[in-house]
């Protein structure tokens, strides 16, 4: 038994499961917590269930002398600093691939969103002044398009997937090397950067951040890219330079935005911005936003908080827990066992 900090509103049947294992302290709010208030709650927690909204450093461990595992309802952890969470004992764990089928269905539905008009198409509709056809918002479909798939993971796989009976033409880019099996189902053809960006129509970028992908798109590369192409974000949002974007939609040369991650939501980054360029957000004929929905359906979220809750109980009864990113050689002190989790 111990005291489990929850930092966002969980289902119900998952609190079910996390009361079993002891206190439960939930930030049912519908806002983060400051770093003052998660301090104040996580002062004697034994775990943490943490989301997209948390980061956890250094100096948030230091005030948590009882944490034994931070687990994430998630799969990108760049919020979370792994050699920190080893080094003080605790183990962090993520949620590896129940995410991967929506982000990739939400990728396929903000690209034809984007390329369509559907937002503008909605808008004229709803306006009053819609009287039947008119020649008016052209768009362009996916068949015969070039469309550039920027990390071949299993998000960006799933994508390649579902795009192959679009009847586009598929390129991936990804730093490593992926097996022939894997592109030859779906149609997809392994490219270099600079081929990617510039033989495509549209670009979707499926990439985790980190110092290798930081800003991967800025000036330099949309200068690259086709005049009226179209770029489609469902990685993180700090992989694409949103200033550098703006100007290039204002200037004409890129042609749509979509995006669902935002420079503002990468809170590892101290001098991320703290809200979407307002900019940005005004060019509305041109771009397609969801508020980071990549995983949000209803029997993944439920899966993804059952599997962080595994997690927490596995540790609790002395377990390894599953989809550890870090194998810290003691958790507060006590040894781990490694036959324990067999």
């Amino acid at each position: 038994m111990g005291k489990i900090v929850v930092t966002n509103r969980i289902f119900p049947e998952v609190e079910r499961r996390l009361r079993a294992l002891g206190e439960v302290i939930i930030d049912d709010r519908g806002a983060p917590w400051s770093r003052d208030e998660l301090i104040v709650q996580l002062h004697d927690a034994d775990a943490m269930l943490a989301f997209m909204t948390d980061a956890v450093d250094a100096e948030l461990l230091s005030h948590c002398p009882r944490l034994k595992i931070v687990s994430g309802a998630l799969k990108g952890h760049d919020n979370f600093d792994v050699e920190a969470c080893t080094r003080a004992g605790v183990w962090l764990t993520v949620v590896s691939d129940l995410l991967t089928i929506p982000t990739a269905e939400l990728a396929v539905a903000l690209t034809l969103g984007l390329n369509r008009n559907l937002l503008a198409g909605d808008e004229r509709v709803r306006s009053g002044h819609f009287d039947g056809w008119r020649a008016e918002l052209y768009g362009f479909g996916l068949n015969g398009a070039e469309v550039g798939i920027a990390g071949l993971g299993r998000v960006g796989l799933a994508i390649a997937e579902r795009l192959a009976g679009f009847g586009a033409h598929l390129r991936g880019f990804d730093k490593r090397s992926i097996s022939p099996a894997e592109l030859a189902s779906r149609r997809i053809l392994q490219v270099e950067w600079d081929e990617l960006i510039a033989a495509s129509d549209v670009i979707i970028l499926a990439l985790p951040l980190n110092e290798h992908t930081f800003h991967m798109i800025d000036a330099q590369s949309l200068s690259r890219m086709r005049r009226g192409s179209r770029l489609v974000n469902v990685g993180r949002g700090s992989v694409v330079d949103e200033e550098a974007v703006t100007q290039s939609l204002e200037q004409r040369h890129l042609g749509g935005y979509a995006a669902d991650v935002f420079e503002m939501e990468d809170r590892a980054r101290d001098e991320r911005p703290r809200a979407v360029l307002p900019r940005l957000l005004a060019l509305r004929e041109c771009t397609l936003f969801t508020p980071h929905l990549g995983s949000a359906v209803r029997s993944a979220r439920l899966a993804i908080e059952q599997a962080a809750a595994d997690a927490i109980a596995a540790v609790f009864a002395g377990r390894l827990p599953a989809n550890a990113v870090n194998s810290p050689s003691s958790v507060r002190g006590q040894l781990i066992d490694a036959r324990a989790g067999q």
